[in-house]
């Protein structure tokens, strides 16, 4: 056990977590020249496209130092805040933290509340400075900022390219130098934590592992603590390239479990695996239920696509064992599924997943965050969905959901940055000044409003320069109003929203300015109009398309006019009152991009 070494890469999004991975790959020969590739750990196309890591990849290395040989475990982490729970299990799986940040630009939000959840687990943190070799690279003064953060000394931090390869073979002895051997007594009942799964199509559900107690082997009756599930181990072993089937993984290590489990629901990221005649006293702690911050309805693009939709997201779990979904339906769209996202970027890559995985079109809806509903008979419900909301006489107090956000950025965005903040609600809790030149600002704002389109308004004002990250700290009472969209009479649901009472009028103005552009014109008259319970608050009119039928009527009595357009009104009324509209797929993503 004294030559293991489990690690994790935790960095902010492209400080180049994955580069740095694939040359620690190719110094300790785990892969041939032939098959390295760029990012190799990144295996997904859309991981690719994007550059980001959606998945993490556990990977073994064999190192040799010193005449001895070590086993490096490297568990690499998606840097995303939207993944930031499969972070946590990674970095509870590990002895030790390489910290990367970018010479190109110091410090941001990500690399901070990464390395306070690595410190909270007491790991060995190894500061790395990558991309030295770029032009506009400042290492001294990045150097500053991280021994600032962290209170190492400057010659600590180790200055590498990833690109190159520079200084990546100091940085290896390092690892095996500095990160303490992990603890464990291989004697004890097994006590082994579940840090990622995947699905594969013929094996069924593969589970990763890092035992902390005990030892597993191929063959043993094994028991899931947090579900209460028996399996036998039909195979076990350690995550190389590719899966390397052993006899025996014992404490300290990390491998992989397949037991023939077809139902993603049975593995849960952050149980403990046990043995069924032998159980552990108590499971590991540090396991809790993922909670999705955002809600959004997926419904299939044609009606009878329901049922192919339900198997495409019963298989598309499998692999994403953080999107929850329950069937609800809508009078505009039919019937379809309210799903649980982690943030916007994660539905975003779950509505892309879709199409290219499974070639599964959806119309998505306005997503919003769920709010606790406080009755007048004493009674609290969930609410996901605005329809879902009692009618407003049974409604005693609402609550939402608060986030605690940091906001890094130069000192020259402070002021622009600050009134978005208190546009969309936030409190200042306090700011603090990193360098003379970057500050961090910590606010109190609700998770609905950041829900929409804060960050990409964040990125602009800040030039790309600003960072973000938050955590959801409680729930406290708001007031809020359901705003509903009536289309001829007729409330589209699936447009209805839950909004502060402050923002409801504006809100309620752009919507039916945007839908009066993108609802085509029909043979009658199409009022649109925001309601408020029964207080109509904003309309606007689609103008019919007409025929001129008084065209063949020259001269005459004007009553022969007249008689005419009496006889176009009644049918034009008459019309209106079989007639629905068709709100176009490019109305409900219109409503996310109102500005």
């Amino acid at each position: 056990m004294k030559n293991i070494r489990n690690f994790c890469i935790i960095a902010h999004i492209d400080h180049g977590k994955s580069t740095l991975a694939d040359r620690l790959l190719e110094l300790t020969q785990t892969l041939s020249a032939r098959d390295m590739e760029a990012q190799v750990l990144d295996s997904m196309d859309l991981e690719r496209e994007k550059g980001i890591t959606i998945k993490s990849h556990p990977i073994q290395m064999d190192y040799l130092y010193k005449g001895e040989k070590f086993l490096l475990n490297l568990i690499d982490t998606p840097g995303h805040v939207d993944f930031s729970y499969e972070v946590s299990r990674s970095i509870a799986s590990c002895e030790g933290a390489l910290l990367v940040v970018d010479a190109t630009q110091g410090i941001q939000a990500q690399t901070i509340s990464n390395l306070y959840l690595a410190v909270e687990h007491g790991l060995e943190i190894i500061p790395v400075l990558n991309k030295i070799d770029m032009d506009s690279a400042q290492p001294d003064v990045v150097t500053d900022q991280i021994v600032d953060l962290i209170g190492c000394k400057p010659e600590e931090v180790y200055r590498v390219s990833a690109r190159t390869g520079d200084g990546v073979s100091a940085l290896l002895a390092a690892i095996v130098e500095k990160i303490p051997a992990p603890k464990g007594d291989p004697d004890a009942p097994l006590q082994a934590l579940i840090f990622d799964s995947v699905f594969n199509s013929y094996r069924g559900i593969i589970a990763y592992f890092k035992v902390f107690n005990g030892s597993i082997r191929s063959g043993d009756r094994v028991k899931f603590v947090a579900t209460d599930m028996e399996y036998e181990a039909e195979e076990v072993g350690v995550l190389k390239m590719k899966l390397q089937p052993m006899d025996v993984v014992s404490a300290g290590n990390v491998g992989y479990i397949i037991s023939g489990i077809k139902r993603a629901i049975e593995v849960k990221v952050g149980d403990t695996i046990t043995h069924s005649d032998r159980p552990c006293d108590k499971a590991i702690s540090g396991f809790e239920e993922v909670k999705p911050m955002v809600f959004a309805g997926l419904y299939p693009v044609q009606a009878d696509k329901f049922e192919e939709l339900r198997a495409t997201l019963e298989k598309f779990r499998l692999n994403d064992a953080s999107f929850v979904y329950e069937p609800e339906s809508s009078l505009a769209l039919g019937f379809g599924f309210r799903c649980g996202f982690l943030g916007l970027l994660h539905l975003e890559i779950v509505q892309e997943r879709l199409f290219r995985e499974f070639n599964m079109d959806v119309i998505t809806t306005v997503p919003n965050v769920s709010y606790k509903v406080f009755t007048t008979h004493g009674d609290e419900l969930d609410v996901h969905n605005p329809s879902g909301l009692p009618a407003p006489t049974l409604i005693d107090h609402i609550e939402e959901p608060y986030i605690r956000a940091q906001v890094i950025s130069k000192t020259e965005f402070y002021g622009p940055i600050m009134k978005l903040c208190m546009e969309k609600r936030g409190i200042l809790i306090g700011e603090h000044y990193i360098t003379s030149d970057r500050v961090e600002l910590t606010y109190d704002m609700p998770l609905s409003e950041i829900v929409f389109d804060f960050y990409d308004k964040l990125k602009s004002m800040s030039k790309g320069y600003a960072s973000f990250d938050y955590h959801v700290t409680g729930f406290r009472p708001a007031r809020l109003v359901k705003l509903d969209i009536l289309l001829n009479g007729e409330p589209a649901d699936a447009l209805s929203t839950l909004i502060h009472e402050d923002h409801a009028y504006d809100f309620g103005r752009k919507i039916c300015l945007k839908l009066k552009e993108l609802i085509p014109r029909q043979q009658f008259d199409i009022a649109i109009q925001a309601a408020i319970g029964a207080k109509v608050i904003a309309r606007e009119t689609v103008r019919q398309v007409r025929k001129d039928v008084t065209a063949k009527c020259y001269g005459g009595d004007v009553s022969r006019k007249r008689k005419l357009l009496e006889k176009q009104k009644e049918g034009k009324k008459r019309m209106r009152q079989i007639g629905t509209v068709q709100v176009p797929q490019s109305a409900f993503m219109a409503v996310l991009k109102l500005d």
